[in-house]
This record gives structure tokens, sequence and C-alpha cells, in this order.
């Protein structure tokens, strides 16, 4: 079996060669492992893949008696996650998802998909996923998400992923899934954040366009960045070209973020990501 072993604590000496010694007295087989020091906040990432027979919580209890106090240690075998995908109108970052999924490139099972618009209906169950459409005509935002909630508890996902979800959602959803609900925003943050960010690139007459890809918090668009990408335009690039464009950086972007997460090669601290390419 292929397990998965992160671990992040104030750092110390002799802490990579005290968890390899646990591991290898376990019988497991380091086959890859990279390790980080934050030295501003004098702090320890280490990702480790193993591979061999083990008990999970012999080899847990073994690693807490010799990490510092308050170490993170995750340990669990190599396998997809279950993701729920949110939806709104726009298909390019939904429609990408979808054919990776269908052809086993996306390392996630999609359980289902949920839009507060049926305008995706047709596509989506065109891949044979169940599609819930959730208006939210006549409902505050707190009872349009606890019906959102309850289609999603039935799942019981990993991961929520907003490829395009139009709407804002409150800390009441958010503190839920907490650093397991990943945004595509359309713009290289901190910069246009918001409404119209392709607009507001226009009016200031950039020279860059790009797509974020970041955890959701409850602060909008500032939870800590995944992975960013630009692209060049120019003066002859209207607001609606360069959103034509950014929706090419945005999909890949997406992508590329997610097989880090869905890796488990993303560590979240201190509002920032570190990641092990």
């Amino acid at each position: 079996m292929q397990y998965i072993l992160k671990i992040d604590c104030p750092d110390q000496k002799g802490l990579v060669h005290n968890i390899s010694g646990i591991l290898f007295s376990f019988g497991l087989n380091i086959i890859e492992n990279e390790e980080f020091v934050d030295h501003v906040n004098d702090h320890f990432f280490m990702r480790s893949e193993v591979v061999g027979k083990l008990n999970r919580a012999e080899v847990f209890n073994k690693l807490c008696s010799i990490l510092p106090e308050n170490a993170q240690i995750q340990l669990h075998e190599k396998k997809k996650k279950n993701i729920i995908v949110f939806a709104t109108k726009e298909y390019h970052c939904i429609g990408d998802l979808l054919v990776r999924h269908h052809f086993g490139e996306l390392k996630a099972n999609i359980q289902a998909v949920i839009s507060n618009h049926d305008y995706l209906k047709d596509f989506c169950e065109k891949f044979d996923l169940p599609f819930y459409h959730v208006s939210a005509d006549g409902m505050d935002r707190k009872e349009h998400e606890q019906k959102v909630l309850g289609i999603v508890n039935q799942y019981n996902p990993e991961f929520l992923v907003l490829a395009k979800y139009m709407r804002i959602l409150t800390p009441d959803f958010t503190n839920n899934f907490k650093n397991r609900i990943i945004n595509i925003h359309h713009s290289f943050l901190p910069a246009f954040i918001g409404a119209k960010p392709y607009a507001q690139a226009f009016s200031r007459g950039v020279k860059l366009i790009g797509a974020t890809a970041h955890f959701v918090n409850d602060n909008l668009d500032e939870g800590p960045i995944i992975i960013q990408d630009v692209i060049h335009t120019n003066h002859k690039n209207d607001a609606s070209m360069m959103a034509r464009s950014g929706r090419d950086v945005e999909k890949i972007v997406l992508s590329n973020a997610l097989k880090l997460i869905f890796d488990d090669r993303v560590f979240v601290f201190n509002n920032k990501t570190i990641i092990f390419e």
C-alpha cells in the first residue's frame, strides 16, 4: 500500500532523522520525500510518500512522541479524493474538469454538481453526474446555503470546487469546510478583487491578465493562494477580449491547483501556502 505523510510543526534539530527512523522501524520505504523550513516563522514542513503495510494508529502515536507540541500530522492511504463541483452559468472551467474526470485524469471522484441556475444541467448530465439546481430566487443567503449544505452533507466530500460559482459564501458556510473550498478567481489577486475584474483591468491599461486559484475563507478573495498564472495583453484588447483570453488561463490554473491539492502537496500556514511540486 502507498501512503502520504504530511507533517508541519515548530522546527527543531533532527526532525528528518527522527521521522525517517520511525518510518524505517515500521518497515516502511520512503519513495519520495521533501522538506522545507520557514526560517521567518521557525516552522518545519515535510511530505513523504511511503510504501508498505502499516498500523496507522501505531505509526501516528510514535510520530507524536518525537515531534514538538502542536505538530500537525496527516497520514492516509494515497487515493482519489471525493469532491463536489459548484457552478453557475460559465462552462469553461467545469467543462475542463468534467472532461478530465471522464478520462481519469482528475485524481478525484466528482460526486455531484450544484448550481444556482439550471443552465448547465443538460451538459453535466451528459457525463452521468447528479446535478442539483438550487435556485436562490426568493430566498435569503442563509436559507439558500442551508439547502445547499443539506445536499453536500449527503455526500460528505473532502473538497468543494467553485468552478465559476458566482455567489459569495458566508462564514457560516465556509467554516464547515476550512481549507477545503477551492475557488478560481478571474484576475491576478490581490489586484481587481470582486466583480468585473476584466473591466477593472481594462480601465487601468494593464499589460498582463491572469487567474488565481485560492482557498476560500471569511474574507472575499483573500484566502490562501495556491497557484497563479498570467498572459500578455495590450491596448488593442477591450474588456470582452480580455475575458475570452482569461478563460483559458482560468481553467488551466484551476486544473493545476487541483492536481497539487489532490496529490496532497499543499500546506496552509498563516494564510499562505507551502507547496511541494
